[in-house]
């Protein structure tokens, strides 16, 4: 592969020119022509026999090109981007302008790269850290999920089914004195106040009683994700099997020992606030970085292809379907689910891979300015740290995240710190 020439076409634009030589070209068609002939059949020769020569004289000089020039493709414009010392954000946009025998291949691709920027008054930035007062109610509240979580299940029998109760109903939908598909089921539970069903259907089974058979009135959303069914009235028929509720234990020093390592109450409410308060710093802290981020965002200055968004989206997206099918759903389902389509979906990752990338390329900057490096024991420690989130051996971990990423990672972070660190609180 050859540079021929790199020319700055527009802001954050750059197209190469690039040459594969005729004799690499002849030797990517030479191994098409191998893996190819023992399908080819032609008459006077074995299935697989035929010569270059004899095939390309039947079915042109040009049969074997467009395969020789793909299995190119990725090499040569590794290549060129790496000799052109581009820093590009996207795949580029290749066109073949020549190819032939006695000239080889021509190709011409259009690089995005990553755009120029400033940053100032990183340094000193005031802010607000506000840390939220922990009080007996949050405590209390924190007891009573833990009192809920240790709670048991008894059957309700002398009280009509009110919110918090979970019910076993069978219900079978009608619109017009018609059942449509989907509106039965049989022995659900259904834990009313939740907001499984549609709004109005769980309080209307409130007040009714274990044995009781009864309608309820209700209207589908306009954003349902059933066509058929979106903005339509529905009458569901309900029998009423069993209710069900969770009775809570007595928070007493005999509730502590069964619950926590603790003996009495007073001791365990002690421990609750202590988490409750770090908790408290923590999320201070969070959203006073997140402040100082903001102003650094604010103080950039530059501009930035809309290509670095859209390869965030796409990152998000993939995210996003990954942790689908490792719930057993696939994102086609989880679309229908939503109402949404592809667009509309891309669409809600949009102001967060926005404000990602121009957080990334501030504390890059950062990074350069301040001529942050980090050292070989930082780095290290990331890769454990990664190791542990992965639960992969480090070693293995290593031979898959290039130390250049990690380590510029690394400089990324020691950028939050050194805004951080210098930031007034107000």
């Amino acid at each position: 592969m050859s540079l021929v020439s790199k020319n700055n076409t527009a802001t954050n634009k750059f197209e190469l020119e690039f040459t594969v030589s005729p004799e690499e070209f002849e030797k990517a068609c030479q191994k098409v022509y191998q893996r190819r002939v023992k399908k080819i059949e032609i008459p006077g020769f074995r299935k697989g026999k035929a010569p270059r020569k004899t095939i390309e004289k039947l079915y042109g000089e040009g049969f074997f090109y467009e395969e020789a020039v793909n299995d190119l493709y990725p090499g040569a414009v590794q290549e060129a981007v790496k000799e052109s010392e581009l820093e590009i954000v996207c795949p580029p946009e290749v066109e073949v302008t020549e190819v032939s025998h006695e000239k080889g291949v021509t190709f011409k691709a259009i690089c995005t790269v990553k755009p120029e920027v400033t940053v100032k008054d990183y340094k000193g930035i005031k802010a607000a850290k506000e840390v939220k007062e922990v009080t007996d109610e949050d405590v209390n509240a924190e007891i009573d999920r833990m009192r809920d979580r240790n709670g048991r299940t008894i059957t309700v029998e002398d009280r009509p089914a009110q919110n918090g109760d979970t019910v076993v109903i069978d219900f079978e939908g009608f619109m017009d004195g018609v059942a449509f598909e989907g509106g039965k089921g049989e022995k659900f539970s259904l834990t009313l106040g939740s907001g499984q069903f549609i709004p109005g259907f769980e309080d209307q089974v409130v007040g009714h009683s274990t044995g009781e058979e009864f309608d309820i009135n209700v209207t589908f959303p306009e954003e349902y994700h059933a066509e058929n069914l979106k903005g339509k009235p529905a009458v569901f028929k309900i029998k009423l099997h069993e209710i069900n509720a969770k009775e809570l234990p007595e928070a007493d020093d005999e509730f502590a020992k069964d619950a926590s390592e603790f003996d009495t109450l007073d001791e365990l409410k002690a421990d609750i606030r202590k988490k409750l308060e770090d908790a408290n710093e923590r999320t201070a802290s969070n959203e006073f970085e997140n402040k100082l981020i903001d102003t650094v965002i604010e103080n950039m200055e530059g501009e930035i292809p809309t290509e670095m968004y859209e390869v965030r989206i796409d990152e998000m997206v993939r995210d996003f379907e990954y942790r689908l099918q490792s719930q057993g759903m696939s994102l086609d389902l989880y679309l229908q689910y939503t109402g949404m389509n592809r667009t509309s979906f891309r669409k809600t990752f949009e102001a967060q891979a926005q404000r990602q990338v121009k957080i990334r390329l501030a504390l890059e900057k950062i990074v350069e300015m301040e001529n942050i490096v980090p050292t070989e024991e930082e780095v290290n420690k990331e890769y454990e740290r990664l190791a542990e989130g992965y639960k992969m051996d480090v070693e293995r971990l290593k031979g898959l995240i290039p130390a250049a990423d990690v380590t510029k990672d690394v400089a990324v972070n020691k950028a939050v710190d050194l805004i951080r660190d210098s930031a007034v609180k107000e």
